[in-house]
């Protein structure tokens, strides 16, 4: 049923150009949804996970409307591009252009900051330029990607790289013992054979007992001719070499052995030149009242907008307006506690996408189509509000703003809601309710039921069985903080966003004996891993498909003799285009299913492992109804991923989804400490309800359970809370309250407190 056409026109008139026009959409389980998503509105896209919200507005739509600009390029420019398939529609009308911003982390490229990902940067640098004494020269003098202005030593990257000797080395040893331990250096290889008959040292002798000027000439001598026998040859001190042979090299491109050398033998240390500031001595001593522009890099957002409100000088005032609205955005978007000089590869996920969106405020753009995935994750109920002002802003400059979302705070201020399922995987893909919130509200549908359901506070928390003490924690913000962690319970930490939860949580839990962390990071080595094979669940499957035809189980894992030849077993061949990020398309001769044709011949009570491979785990779960399959199969529906496929690659899960596996591994084991940062990511309301059940079976099965968590529910559900504030970044980093939730609401006076008592009363 298409609900939509009669729901949009309270909006708008029948003019169709105000509304985007999707008709017959398949992509992934979508069941030829049709609908109409106003424009220029706030459109909130619910339903549980993996009902098809993501295969809509992100697969759809969003993909469309990046094929149909990038279609706008040259010839010659698409040929750099990569090649976008059409998604699986009858049509799509009045798209506008999209942005996507979403919470990807951002790469690992050591020259961008928070500051050069925001444009404040280039502001601060204007200002310098302009107003800073003494004059130094142009914007790109205090830029430290350029030539101009960066470091001479470190290149503008504030680090350098230390070789540790002791890496290196084994002064125990002599060179005829093997004194040298890095990888291609044992005794009679070439390498070795130039320090050995150097004639510089004697090879029996202990590099222990050698002089200061052997020692220096061993490590530092810089590249001089000495004669070996009959032969003119090079000699140069080990770290020389080793500098040359291993810091020289692209990392990634390194084998396997050699890199793992390189990260353990190689340090990055401040750069003892520029301390750290990335900057050349110009640069470095320009001041703009009294403060450096590396100063001004490193302090608190929050701070630093303090002082640029304070600047007055006419010459700069719009470029000074700029700034302060950048800055203002990044405290009122809850990232107050950053620094500009922060590295944007070590922001969470979270984190990263609230950076684009404050990028994407400062745009003069208008009319376009913003596409949010979960944009409150890793925000504290206060911190939602200033998000959800935010993403109104955005609409109001005359864009049309989809956000895919389950909290109920961001349903809550949408002008159009679209709730998809009814359930996930095969069982949902439909359009159930499109519409306004009141008729959310009054909709028999699961989302409709559930925004105005509350998790009730325990009438008796659970009693604790000793307690795990945390003492004198320092790391990043931390004000020296003491607590004891309970266990044998349900302990939920909580504050805003910078208090100092993680810091806390995974500086002084993870790595503990017996603490098991199942947080969202990546896991490594995903593009052929899969659910099947990540849990084991794959080696008994090619078991019975093994037995059941009187083969060798090898040829049932696409990693091995199985695998079809052309894709190596991935189902996708890559291309590596040079200018870019390399692209995938389906293998032409397994078609995506990644293994030879004689193999899927094979079948298993009439299924092939292909089609084993292809089924969800809800599916697979009645398939292997016995042994060791079942058990893991169980785990994975007790975690809320009974929608996903066994055969689908782990770098496509979502950051909530990695995590929900992990934990399904780990469940196993008692007697334990597991540690979850934020597990109601991407979870429905009514998935919270499960995910609290599975918490509250690892806590009577005898775990310790210790949730990194913002949602009310969870909070209100703990037996114990430890809340971190009183703010964020130095206003932070303490603890304001410790105790039961009851507790909490009667008497605590933090911002969680406040909201606690708003929701359980409420």
């Amino acid at each position: 049923m298409d609900v939509s056409d009669r729901d949009v026109r309270h909006h708008h008139a029948a003019d169709g150009h105000d509304v985007i026009q999707v008709r017959g959409a398949r992509e992934n389980n979508l069941r030829e949804v049709s609908l109409d998503i106003p424009k220029r509105r706030l459109t909130v896209f619910t339903g549980v996970s993996g009902s098809g919200k993501s295969s809509l507005v992100f697969d759809t739509v969003a993909a469309e409307s990046q094929r149909l600009i990038n279609e706008t390029y040259t010839a010659f420019v698409q040929n750099f591009m990569p090649t976008l398939g059409r998604p699986d529609v009858d049509a799509l009308r009045n798209l506008s252009a999209a942005i996507i911003v979403d919470q990807e982390r951002m790469g690992a490229n050591s020259r961008s900051t928070v500051g050069t990902a925001t444009d404040a940067h280039t502001m601060l640098r204007i200002l310098f330029s302009r107003i800073g004494t003494p004059y130094v020269g142009p914007p790109l003098a205090f830029s430290f990607n350029t030539a101009e202005g960066m470091c001479p030593r470190c290149e503008g990257l504030g680090r350098v790289s230390e070789i540790d000797v002791g890496q290196l080395v084994d002064r125990e040893r002599s060179l005829n013992e093997g004194a040298i331990t890095v990888p291609g250096f044992g005794v009679d290889t070439w390498y070795w054979q130039l320090f050995a008959h150097s004639g510089l040292f004697d090879p029996d002798a202990r590099l222990r007992d050698y002089t200061p000027e052997q020692w220096e000439d061993f490590l530092h001598k810089p590249a001089t001719k000495i004669k070996v026998g009959k032969n003119n040859l090079t000699y140069e001190g080990l770290v020389t070499k080793v500098r040359r042979l291993y810091l020289a090299k692209d990392r990634e491109a390194m084998q396997s052995q050699a890199r793992a050398f390189a990260d353990r033998a190689v340090a990055l240390a401040r750069c003892p030149d520029c301390d750290g500031s990335r900057l050349n001595e110009a640069a470095r001593s320009c001041t703009v009242e009294g403060r450096t522009l590396a100063e001004c890099s490193a302090m608190q957002i929050s701070d630093l907008a303090a002082v640029v409100r304070g600047i007055r000088d006419d010459t700069v005032g719009p470029v000074l307006e700029t700034l302060r609205d950048t800055l203002d955005s990044l405290v009122e978007i809850g990232l107050g506690y950053l620094s500009l000089d922060r590295e944007s590869g070590t922001l969470s996920g979270g984190e990263a996408q609230r950076v684009r969106m404050v990028r994407h405020l400062g745009s003069s753009l208008s009319d376009v189509t913003y596409v949010f995935d979960e944009p409150t994750v890793g925000l504290h109920p206060h911190d939602i509000q200033r998000m959800n002002t935010l993403l109104l802003q955005l609409r109001d400059k005359g864009n049309t703003v989809l956000v895919v979302e389950h909290k109920p705070e961001t349903i809550g201020i949408a002008d159009h809601v679209v709730d998809l399922g009814p359930g996930a995987g095969a069982a949902g893909g439909r359009i159930v309710y499109a519409g306004d919130l009141a008729g959310l509200r009054a909709s028999s549908t699961l989302t409709g039921d559930y925004l105005g359901h509350r998790v009730s506070l325990r009438d008796k928390p659970r009693e604790p069985r000793g307690q795990l003490p945390i003492t004198g924690a320092r790391l990043h913000n931390l004000r020296d903080v003491s607590v004891d962690i309970p266990l044998g319970v349900l302990t939920v930490v909580t504050g805003v966003a910078g208090s100092g939860k993680s810091s806390l949580i995974h500086g002084s839990l993870g790595g503990r004996d017996g603490v098991i962390v199942a947080d969202q990071s990546a896991i490594r080595g995903s593009r052929r891993s899969n659910p099947a094979t990540y849990t084991g669940l794959l080696d008994p499957i090619r078991s019975a498909f093994a037995k059941a035809n009187g083969v060798k189980p090898g040829l049932f894992s696409a990693n091995s003799e199985g695998a079809c030849p052309r894709c190596k077993g991935i189902g996708l061949t890559y291309t590596d285009l040079a200018m870019m990020a390399e692209v995938a398309s389906v293998c032409e001769e397994c078609e995506g299913r990644r293994f030879k044709a004689e193999v899927l011949a094979y079948r298993l009570r009439g299924r092939s492992i292909g089609e084993v491979l292809a089924m969800p785990v809800a599916e697979a779960r009645e398939f292997f109804t016995t042994g060791q399959p079942r058990v893991i199969l169980d785990r994975l529906m007790a975690v809320g991923l009974g929608y996903l496929g066994l055969g689908q690659p782990l770098t496509t899960l979502s950051g909530g989804e990695r995590q929900r596996l992990k934990l399904a591994i780990h469940m196993a084991k008692n007697g334990t400490t597991y540690v979850l940062d934020e597990p109601t990511t991407g979870l429905h309301l009514a998935d919270v309800d499960q995910l609290l059940a599975l918490l509250d079976r690892l806590v009577d099965d005898g775990n310790t359970v210790v949730v990194i968590e913002h949602h009310q529910a969870v909070m209100a559900h703990a037996d114990w809370i430890v809340d971190m504030g009183p703010g964020a970044g130095h206003d932070g980093g303490r603890v304001v309250f410790t105790g039961t939730p009851a507790d909490l609401v009667a008497s605590g006076a933090s911002l969680t407190a406040t909201h606690l008592r708003e929701y359980v009363g409420g």
